[in-house]
């Protein structure tokens, strides 16, 4: 048995699609842990770019079965959108199965969402306004809809009509807006019955069977580790815990079934919203890096923040995930740069820290650390072995493994399924 765990070790964005469907490849279920539609990942397949924010990338392989599991929150509307596209590309989506304890993200979620990001002004956290975090604040409160309520029309209507009466309360005493009406909120998801009875299944016993059978499983985060509600850049961070240990909870088997854990990296870094970045380059390095890696959001198109890679963070991300190894992405991106830089340090006016902070004022005070390397110029596009970079990329890469402590196991050199460099690895 293989139960694989593949995350973002960053921000999110770190071209886990890619590898994601690169793992899927061989899998027999991939399982979605955590998130929302908040999070979009492309695979590119010949001239065809699929974007993906729910469904798990395995849908693309006929052998494989794609698990939405219970730690997701699920616009059932969106969730439709995406089996039709789907569709539209001849990809089926039969396979599908969702947790029946998934929880629900309604009308009203998405509409808060947006008003207190609204209200919040210059200190807004730059949240994706899918609704995703008031649904999980329902779910902590345990006020939430779940997925298999929505089969149960007595208990559906009565959740519904319970939390519009006191959401109401909130729009229109605190932000001065029209009251929802629940009718129309139940009559719209009578809709997606269908979807639910098609694909809700006992996830967590058919992924525990599948253990059992030894099939391999691969558990696919969303967002990044320094997102995670718990151990990110709190509060510039998603709503759910995007970690290697929510890949058991979020998926309901045991953390003693999980054998392998991939963290993804890019050769760079980069965040969308806001929050503090202490490598960040806002210069013509920050641009180069956003042009040439093609650095929009899959979900929200926004332009992303970019910096030199910092390995202060890295190491933590190794720390709380137990990363047994690293698949490193865009490393295609640097070539061209005469001198590329890696973060080594925080300075503040005592130290230099080479531990990740536990104290959120170091973050907005201290200056980055950097060890400088000389860059390259050859393209590497094409390139299938580790010895056949050039020495400058191969210095950049044994930098980082040193720094690290765990083996760099794949090197991603271009967008398409094929360009990876797989070093050492089964």
């Amino acid at each position: 048995m293989t139960a694989t765990v593949v995350l973002g070790a960053q921000w999110g964005d770190e071209g886990k699609g890619k590898v994601t469907d690169f793992f899927a490849s061989s899998a027999d279920y991939v399982v979605r842990f955590q998130g929302g539609n908040n999070a979009g990942h492309t695979i590119v397949v010949g001239d065809e770019k699929l974007a993906l924010s729910l469904i798990p990338s395995g849908v693309l392989y006929s052998d494989c079965v794609p698990v939405i599991g219970s730690g997701c929150v699920i616009d059932i509307g969106f969730l439709k959108q995406e089996i039709e596209m789907l569709h539209s590309k001849n990809v089926s989506t039969k396979k599908l199965a969702i947790s029946p304890n998934a929880h629900v993200v309604m009308p009203y979620h998405k509409l808060l969402d947006e008003l207190i990001e609204e209200n919040l002004g210059e200190n807004k956290i730059g949240t994706t306004k899918k609704g995703i975090g008031p649904c999980y604040a329902d779910k902590i409160q345990r006020s939430g809809i779940r997925i298999q309520d929505l089969l149960d029309d007595d208990v559906f209507a009565q959740k519904v009509k319970t939390n519009v009466e006191e959401k109401n309360q909130l729009l229109t005493k605190i932000y001065g807006r029209e009251p929802l009406d629940h009718d129309e909120i139940i009559n719209e998801f009578k809709a997606y019955k269908d979807i639910i009875k098609n694909h809700m299944k006992d996830t967590s016993l058919m992924i525990s069977n599948a253990i059992k059978e030894g099939r391999t499983i691969l558990f696919e985060g969303a967002q990044g580790t320094l997102l995670d509600i718990d151990h990110g850049t709190y509060p510039f961070v998603t709503s759910s815990n995007t970690s290697s240990g929510n890949a058991a909870i979020g998926s309901g088997v045991g953390p003693l079934n999980l054998n392998k854990i991939v963290g993804v990296t890019k050769a760079y870094i980069s965040r969308v919203g806001s929050g503090p970045f202490i490598t960040e380059q806002e210069n013509e390095i920050g641009d180069y890096l956003i042009e040439k890696g093609a650095e929009f959001g899959v979900v929200t198109g926004r332009r992303r923040r970019c910096g030199w890679l910092d390995l202060i963070s890295l190491k933590y991300s190794v720390r709380v995930n137990s990363l047994t190894e690293l698949f490193i992405t865009k490393l295609d991106v640097l070539s061209g740069l005469e001198e590329i830089k890696l973060g080594v340090g925080y300075k503040t006016a005592e130290e230099v820290i080479t531990d990740y902070p536990y104290q959120q004022s170091i973050f907005y005070d201290a200056e980055p650390v950097y060890e400088t390397f000389e860059g390259w110029s050859e393209d590497i596009t094409s390139v299938t072995n580790f010895d056949e970079l050039p020495d400058n990329a191969k210095k950049y890469i044994n930098a980082i493994e040193n720094f690290i402590e765990i083996p760099i196991t794949f090197i991603s050199v271009g967008p398409e399924r094929n360009q990876n460099i797989v070093i050492n690895n089964d």
